[in-house]
């Protein structure tokens, strides 16, 4: 199980969406992104990658305080950040930390995604690292830290998301 949390509106459900077409047609070409909604309650996908199957479960950003009921099976954790939203930063910052200080959660891969990099007004992944002190989460989280920019809205980015799931889930 993989789960994928962050803030309300940071592009979750287009990300999946956006994966889930990539694994079912190579990905060639994604079209036009599809309408979505803001989650509430629980999204779960099938994704298949190469032979493996993996589930994930989108958890909508207002749910963030019962999160941690859905950490048990949980063997890796996609973190997604609207990169273009200064104001939600501070609040996602607290989030991510108490996502990597949650007990079941200490072996799990973690996938740190700056989305929205196709606006004009992103920050850049300088800046988001330096705003979230990431250096230091990274030398003091007991996880292994990936982090991707990306643009669920354009497709760039995606296939670094399938590659890294693909490496970090158990056969």
């Amino acid at each position: 199980m993989c789960l994928l949390l962050g803030a309300t509106g940071v592009g979750k459900t287009l990300l999946l969406k956006r994966l889930q077409k990539m694994c079912q047609r190579d990905g060639t070409d994604l079209g036009e992104p599809p309408a979505t909604l803001p989650t509430v309650g629980t999204n779960l996908t099938d994704l298949t990658l190469r032979k493996k199957k993996v589930i994930v479960r989108e958890l909508g950003g207002c749910m963030g305080p019962i999160w941690p009921s859905y950490f048990m099976d949980c063997t890796s954790v996609i973190f997604m950040v609207d990169s273009a939203n200064i104001t939600q930063i501070s609040s996602s910052c607290i989030q991510l930390l108490s996502v990597l200080a949650a007990e079941p959660l200490q072996t799990a891969s973690v996938l740190i995604l700056f989305n929205k990099r196709d606006l004009p007004c992103t920050m850049s992944l300088g800046e988001m690292k330096s705003l979230f002190r990431m250096d230091d989460i990274i030398a003091s989280a007991a996880q292994s830290i990936t982090i991707l920019e990306l643009s669920a809205r354009s497709g760039e980015g995606l296939q670094d998301v399938l590659q890294w799931m693909d490496t970090v889930q158990p056969d």
